[in-house]
């Protein structure tokens, strides 16, 4: 049998990983670092599927190099660094993640904001530092229950992070590109954007990254919120202007940043933002379980089989190009 050619810029979970093997002639990205774009325009001239990764762009000029290409799939919910509307155009259906990493990437939003509002890192440090001694005092955090929160996109793990925070005694707002009409089930009142970011004490941003959302949050917004508020970037880095972040936290015009994602990313070790004391950073492990990466592996292999033979992609993004049943 004649295998699918099939170009992989990164290598997935098991048993995800083996099942293309079993069905494709795979030419994997294996070194640190994103795949240089010579190569990968070198490898796509014969390819029929590509399995993506956030950090490479696909474009126009990318697919130009690619006449043979019938799928692509990415183990993400974001694509951001694909263009659909090329994709689209080439009639080439897109594959990502969507469901999978909802309540994972939840319990990493609300558990940045759980972290820094009691300051267990800097606990952790502090004992790891021999500071444990009587009389010798670290930070006080704050109580979450009582506090606003402030959901920035309330999408499915918007939604789930709202559960979360009924559990913990919070008040909930959110603002969303559309108002929900499921709102008193989910137990959020609609703010308008300004509003949201003058009433909350904590906000969490789970809006995805577009041309509309990219510098959202910037000086002006930092300026908006109460100098007491925790600020959580759950979402892309891009969203927020990491000057005025930087900015804001220097100046103390909020008290607190935790993120998962920045812009850059990754954040080079001696950048500015990380000079500041009031801030927690991990390095984009939103989906980051053994559970959910082997669950967005197993979808993303399913839409790349999927579409090499033709078939209808379980989870794709561009759904008129997509294989009729």
């Amino acid at each position: 049998m004649t295998k699918y050619k099939v170009v992989m810029t990164n290598k997935l979970m098991e048993p995800a990983f083996q099942s293309i093997m079993e069905n494709c002639e795979v030419k994997l990205w294996e070194k640190a670092g994103p795949i240089p774009r010579a190569t990968l325009i070198e490898w796509l001239k014969d390819a029929e599927g590509l399995v993506a990764s956030g950090n490479i762009r696909v474009d126009e000029e990318l697919l130009r190099h690619a006449p043979r290409l019938k799928v692509i799939a990415q183990a993400a919910v974001g694509y951001d660094n694909i263009d659909i509307a090329a994709c689209t155009r080439q009639r080439i259906p897109f594959g990502n993640t969507p469901g999978v990493l909802v309540e994972t990437t939840a319990e990493l939003a609300f558990g940045l904001l759980l972290c820094a509002a009691r300051r267990l890192h800097e606990a952790w440090n502090f004992v790891r530092e021999g500071k444990w001694v009587p009389g010798k005092s670290m930070p006080f955090g704050i109580d979450l229950t009582g506090k606003t929160l402030g959901i920035v996109g309330m999408g499915q793990i918007g939604v789930a992070v709202a559960r979360r925070a009924r559990a913990f005694g919070m008040n909930i707002i959110y603002f969303n590109r559309n108002r929900r009409a499921d709102e008193a089930i989910i137990g959020a009142v609609y703010q308008p954007f300004e509003e949201l970011l003058k009433q909350a004490d904590c906000i969490i941003v789970l809006t995805p990254l577009s041309e509309q959302t990219k510098g959202l949050f910037g000086r002006k917004e930092f300026v908006l919120m109460k100098e007491t508020a925790y600020f959580v970037n759950a979402s892309r880095g891009a969203v927020v202007n990491t000057e005025a972040l930087t900015e804001a936290l220097e100046t103390k015009q909020i008290a607190y940043a935790a993120l998962d994602v920045t812009d850059p990313e990754p954040l080079p070790g001696d950048h500015p933002l990380l000079k500041v004391p009031n801030i927690l950073v991990v390095p984009h492990i939103g989906s980051a379980t053994t559970e959910t990466r082997t669950a967005m592996a197993k979808l993303t292999a399913d839409n790349l089989l999927a579409g090499l033979a033709g078939k209808p992609l379980l989870t794709c993004v561009n759904e008129d190009v997509n294989y009729k049943k």
